[in-house]
């Protein structure tokens, strides 16, 4: 008689790197990068891309969806790579759209890693920096090319960079460059490349307009999903707190020292409150730091770099970090305003969570985001508990006075908050007595030998008498 397997070992281990047909360049450079299984978007999608189909795929953010295009990609390339030094032997033939600057330099840097063993040239251009290094390097030729719509179209428009030999395109968090409105960009950059292409996209959330896109610019392409579009990790913990907006950041602090966090974003919808917000974590003795697009690119990066190196604890930010931040044991992520775009809440919270962590995402819930997290709700399918939280009062107070009576220290009690002050006793009664008019004195106006206003003629004096002037054409004077 055999043995009935355990549920254990019903279920099926994750696929490993090594068993895909991948260069062993590429599988060095994965392990060196302490990656050995996939994860179930990598091990769906991988085999697909290398069969050259195009793909639409769905994915929670943080489940390796960049490696899912690269890692096929790289290897398809591999056929093309060589050492000249000539610009010509090095075309583009990959190129990859991002919505945000952060998460174009993110991808790079993934890509950068994969490609570290083959001669395949990578590089990165987007805005807010100038132009002249990025200009060079496409000038050397590049191979695979990460670029956001608005700053590839300023290189195209000043010809540094030739996209009709590109093979591959990727449109990396399309529902987002649709947000932002880049869906002019996007159609005016595909109007470039070959018709003849492979044609990749993913995005964490699928909307009517994303499957509009797919449907005009990739050709018979395959739905790969690994989670419910719009789907939430369920490895994060979600919590939502009803709370006064004043109360807010107290919640925050309370939050952070009962849980004994090191480390969280704190997302804002504007950027003038993310400025104010890390003044106040500042004062409150926090290292804080503030991401918004009102930083300069420089600002940008060295903010994510300390908050990735540890050096900040709390990034106060808008939804440029909502998307594309890829930073390891991210413990906790806040919404001390509620995204005005539902589909904003599924990003902002994959920020923790990620390559199977577990996270905490609070969000902070006033009167007035009622229809907000309705919104919330309907996209997520999923009823929202709204909690309250008790907040110790911590508010600073002013300590009391101590005085030194006969060479002992007494401390007053407080005065209360709002107290009357105590009434004065009067030194003089002559002050208390109301006005009396003296009955002897003269009125002012009967005082001296001033003319009186009124003389007795009863005409004032202050009205001027008109001057008598002859009329003309047989007028008469006035009499």
């Amino acid at each position: 008689m055999t043995d009935t397997p355990d549920a254990a070992e019903l279920v099926a281990a994750p696929a490993r790197f090594d068993s895909l047909p991948l260069d062993p360049k590429l599988l060095r450079a994965i392990v060196d990068a302490g990656y050995l299984t996939m994860t179930p978007i990598q091990a769906k999608a991988i085999p697909i891309v290398l069969d050259g189909r195009d793909v639409m795929g769905a994915a929670q953010t943080g489940t390796g969806k960049t490696a899912a295009f690269s890692l096929p990609l790289l290897q398809k390339m591999l056929r093309h790579e060589n050492a000249s030094a000539s610009p010509a032997r090095h075309p583009v033939r990959a190129l990859v759209l991002a919505p945000t600057r952060e998460l174009a330099d993110q991808v790079a840097n993934n890509v950068k890693t994969y490609a570290r063993h083959s001669q395949l040239r990578v590089t990165c251009v987007f805005g807010g920096i100038d132009m002249a290094p990025q200009t060079a390097e496409l000038k050397r030729g590049v191979e695979v090319l990460i670029a956001t719509p608005g700053r590839l179209l300023d290189h195209i428009q000043a010809k540094n960079c030739q996209l009709n030999q590109v093979e591959y395109v990727v449109l990396d968090e399309a529902d987002r460059m649709l947000d932002i409105g880049f869906l002019p960009d996007l159609q005016r950059i595909l109007s470039y490349l070959p018709k003849t292409r492979q044609t990749l996209l993913f995005s964490a959330t699928f909307s009517p307009e994303i499957k509009k896109l797919a449907q005009s610019y990739l050709q018979d392409p395959l739905l790969v999903e690994v989670a419910r579009p719009n789907a939430t990790a369920t490895n994060v913990e979600q919590r939502f707190y009803s709370v006064t907006d004043d109360d807010k950041r107290r919640t925050v602090l309370h939050i952070l020292r009962e849980r004994s966090i090191t480390q969280a974003i704190v997302f804002v919808n504007s950027k003038l409150g993310a400025a104010r917000l890390a003044r106040s974590f500042e004062r409150d003795g926090l290292r804080t730091s503030a991401l918004h697009g009102d930083k300069s690119q420089d600002e940008r990066l060295k903010a994510l770099d300390a908050f990735k190196r540890g050096e900040v604890d709390v990034l106060v930010a808008t939804d440029v970090a909502a998307r594309g931040l890829d930073i390891a044991d991210l413990p906790a992520v806040f919404n001390f305003d509620i995204p005005f775009n539902a589909e904003d809440y599924v990003h902002r919270i994959g920020r923790t969570g990620r390559a199977g962590a577990s996270g905490l995402a609070v969000s902070l819930v006033s009167h007035d985001d009622n229809r907000l997290v309705s919104d919330i709700e309907q996209l997520i399918k999923k009823k929202i508990e709204i909690e309250a939280i008790e907040l110790n009062d911590e508010r600073p107070r002013r300590p009391p006075r101590r005085e030194i009576v006969d060479d002992v220290a007494v401390v007053d009690a407080p005065a209360p908050r709002y107290s009357r002050p105590p009434s004065r006793t009067s030194v003089d009664p002559f002050f208390e007595r109301p006005y009396q008019a003296d009955p002897d004195a003269s009125p002012v106006w009967e005082r001296g030998n001033s003319t009186p206003a009124v003389p007795s003629s009863g005409v004032s004096r202050f009205i001027k008498h008109k001057r008598k002037v002859a009329t003309l054409l047989g007028g008469k004077l006035p009499t």
